[in-house]
């Protein structure tokens, strides 16, 4: 037995919450103790520094951004995530760092390389044992979300964006195979599901 870090990722309306919230319940059926969190987010830190990441009003540049979500990130790490690991807890995390090379690099265009020195400073070697990458096409998940709430700062950005976001997404999964499940997420959540265990239970 040992700690589980398990990362879900995926453009808005990919459907996370749906599948952090199975999981969650599969692995705690499994008899697994199991930790929920989210990024930005996580610490009381994080969850400030979130607010002021997703409010429409507080324009910001790119390199701000990642900046502020590696900040977070850090402290995420120190207070909540290494430690549960420790605990040899299942971690299931509502976004990790393939989310900040999507949306600050391929969508916003942070270079890459400068995400690679924050991520290497920030993490070390650490790296998610599995990444779900939940792939929807933008036209889907801007109908998924449409009209759910208040659109977040993010929220609010043209569809261009959200497609240069997603084949990060996917140009991610290309280049680390091993760590990525790519679920069509365009479909029945069941479906899913049902791909999911089917994997979980070969790995």
């Amino acid at each position: 037995m040992r700690g589980l870090f398990i990362t879900l990722e995926g453009i808005d309306g990919a459907g996370k919450s749906t599948q952090l919230t199975w999981l969650r319940e599969l692995f705690e059926d499994q008899g697994r103790a199991v930790l929920l969190t989210r990024e930005p987010g996580g610490t009381a830190l994080g969850e400030a520094l979130r607010t002021l990441l997703l409010n429409p009003a507080e324009a910001m540049h790119a390199e701000t951004e990642a900046l502020l979500i590696f900040a977070a990130r850090r402290e995420h790490l120190a207070r909540v995530i290494l430690p549960a690991l420790a605990d040899e807890k299942v971690v299931l995390c509502d976004r990790f760092t393939d989310a900040t090379y999507a949306y600050q690099g391929y969508g916003s265009g942070v270079e890459l390389n400068k995400l690679g020195i924050l991520e290497q400073w920030v993490q070390g070697s650490l790296r998610p044992d599995l990444t779900i990458l939940l792939d929807v096409p933008v036209e889907i998940g801007r109908q998924r979300t449409a009209g759910s709430r208040e659109a977040d700062r993010f929220e609010r950005e043209r569809a261009e964006f959200f497609e240069r976001v997603r084949q990060g997404y996917l140009q991610r999964a290309r280049d680390e195979p091993r760590r990525f499940f790519v679920a069509d997420a365009s479909g029945q959540p069941a479906e899913i599901q049902k791909r999911l265990e089917k994997y979980l239970l070969s790995i």
